[in-house]
């Protein structure tokens, strides 16, 4: 489950991947029956992911993902298909095969690299609660379907496998105690008050009974009142006794032995283990301490464009008391959710009608703008985007975090617009879904630096979409690339450099026009999930190098619709890989 719920799924560098294979005259092998045996022993062993993308063949399984023999089983998968990649001679692929083979090689390099480490001692956070997933998953309005009667069987059985996955959990948490391996206090705090929103007493007042109101209309009485009676059993009797039990673990027993410590670095061998997250994530070898120099260099240039707005816009002041006006002033706060929904909905259609001018290529399917569901909106971040079902039954998912609503501002709407919808992940993990002639576990695959910075690019072609065209959005394009450059100093200094949570929380503040409800849940996040925040920056400063070099090498031939076509017609990539591919592709324009 948390490797299924993970921002991404991502795997470390491997320069030879980038060398060309010797020519060969041997008949290509045709992988395709390979590549679809792997994707469904995947799915088989990570249901969860079927259910996410749209594969319903799974939907009534939740194994215990925290168990040995469930690790002992991923561990053998992954052994047994590594060795299968690595038999595969290179010089009897296709261009495309072989990318494929070097993809699979690398998640699969990654995974067992991962399983060095004891993340299964710490299994929930604020950020990652399998507990609060679940709830989602419930509530029939998430990736579960709750559309026909079968399908309200299949939760049914998925759901009374929650208490072995939660009992497994809580004998981890008691291992990992005893061992010097626990979660930061302050993060667990969080949990506990989402377990209590969720640890209700009676059945109707569950988020798990959602579906009971909402039968389908097709649904027979006999059907209803069947469903209706199991439904009430299994949530009074099997799923909030588990909810009960896990709270009151993590309030009475876990929570008075965590530690003060935040960063991932103080716990054991936790240097090398965040080292190894830090290359995994970035598909990079930077250092940490290479990452933290560039942060800081990125965040001094932005504040430096910063203070040209402040010019532009006649502020007198310094920058803190700009970042503060920006903050303060009630003219940048929505009047209600419904008011900040809609405005998000509005710059659709003007971005869509930019994004024609930069792309060739968008995704078919179609996507809406939710808020985020109140019982996790206090930890979740600003804005976030869930991919659309395979099969388009579901559209793609724009979540608007409303929460604090006075701490989201007007200004900020645009470049977050532009991040998680058009032409950012939506048109990313769109377009890559619905690739032809790519292995599933490709168009499904995730490698966060390709992800996450290409969505921090996107917010960069705001001008060139027809936005930004008033100071303070541009600003607010400014703030959220600032706000990417400082994870790079902060996430390294946690996890390091020895900072503590204060010591982020004050270096947002004063270096951002981030308020304090933002930097403190931000701040908790990079402590729940260490190197993650890293991507963005380091992808998007990948791309806009690559699109740079593509225009000083092209010059008038350069096609920036080619371009894009060129970055997103093979889907998430590596960072190395996708420079290797861009290489070739402008040495091949003439």
């Amino acid at each position: 489950m948390f490797r299924l719920f993970a921002i991404a799924c991502v795997v470390l560098s491997c320069v030879s991947c980038t060398t060309p294979p010797p020519r060969s005259t041997a008949t290509p092998v045709d992988l395709a029956p390979m590549f679809a045996r792997y994707w469904d022993e995947a799915l088989a062993l990570d249901p969860l992911r079927a259910t996410y993308i749209g594969d319903n063949r799974y939907n009534d399984r939740l194994p215990n993902e925290l168990s040995a023999d469930y690790r002992a089983q991923e561990a053998a998968f992954d052994a047994r298909w590594l060795a299968t990649v690595k038999a595969i001679d290179p010089a009897t692929l296709t261009e495309a095969d072989r990318l494929s083979v070097d993809i699979l090689r690398r998640q699969l390099e990654r995974s067992i690299e991962a399983a060095r480490f004891p993340e299964h001692l710490i299994p929930i956070n604020q950020f990652y609660n399998p507990a609060a997933q679940l709830a989602q998953l419930g509530t029939g309005t998430g990736a579960q379907p709750f559309k026909t009667v079968a399908d309200y069987d299949n939760w049914a059985r998925r759901a009374a496998q929650i208490p072995a996955l939660f009992d497994q959990a809580i004998a981890n948490m008691r291992e990992g105690a005893a061992s010097g391996y626990t979660q930061p206090d302050v993060l667990m705090i969080k949990v506990l008050s989402q377990l209590d929103a969720l640890a209700v007493a009676k059945p109707e007042d569950s988020l798990f009974w959602k579906p009971v109101t909402a039968f389908p209309e097709s649904f027979s009485e006999a059907d209803r009142s069947r469903l209706t009676a199991d439904y009430r059993a299994l949530i009074a009797g099997t799923v909030l006794p588990a909810y009960v039990r896990l709270r009151d673990y993590i309030r009475d027993d876990y929570l008075p032995v965590c530690r003060k410590s935040v960063g991932l670095d103080a716990l054991p061998d936790g240097a090398a283990w965040y080292a190894s997250k830090v290359q995994a994530i970035t598909t990079t070898t930077l250092t940490p301490a290479q990452i933290h120099e560039i942060g800081l260099k990125e965040v001094a240039r932005i504040q430096t464009a910063m203070r040209g707005v402040m010019q532009q816009v006649g502020f007198q002041g310094d920058l803190a008391a700009f970042f503060k006006f920006v903050s303060d002033d009630p003219r940048f706060t929505y009047p209600s959710e419904a008011a900040a929904l809609k405005a998000y909905n509005d710059l659709s259609a003007v971005v869509d009608q930019g994004a024609s001018r930069l792309f060739a290529v968008r995704p078919k399917a179609g996507f809406e703008i939710r808020p985020v569901e109140a019982f996790r909106a206090q930890s979740a971040a600003g804005g976030s985007y869930q991919r659309p079902s395979e099969d388009g039954s579901r559209p793609g998912i724009f979540y608007l975090n409303t929460y604090d609503l006075p701490s989201r501002k007007t200004w900020a709407a645009e470049s977050l617009f532009l991040h998680e919808a058009i032409p950012g992940h939506h048109f990313q993990l769109g377009i890559q879904q619905e690739l032809d002639g790519v292995p599933a576990f490709r168009r499904f695959g995730s490698f966060t630096a390709y992800i996450e910075g290409w969505g921090l690019y996107a917010e960069s072609l705001g001008k060139e979409v027809g936005v930004y065209t008033e100071p303070y959005p541009y600003f607010g394009r400014l703030q959220a690339e600032l706000f990417r450059a400082i994870r790079l100093v902060v996430d390294t200094g946690l996890h390091s450099k020895g900072w503590s949570r204060q010591q982020v929380i004050d270096y947002m503040l004063a270096n951002s026009a981030q308020g304090p409800t933002q930097s403190v849940s931000e701040t908790e996040r990079y402590m729940a999930i260490p190197g993650q925040a890293l991507a963005y920056k380091i992808g998007e400063l990948k791309i806009l190098e690559l699109r740079h070099r593509a225009e000083a090498a092209l010059g008038a031939r350069f096609d920036i619709k080619a371009f894009h076509t060129e970055v997103l017609k093979d889907g998430s990539l590596p960072l190395d890989v996708l420079e290797t591919k861009i290489d070739r592709w402008i040495a091949a324009q003439g």
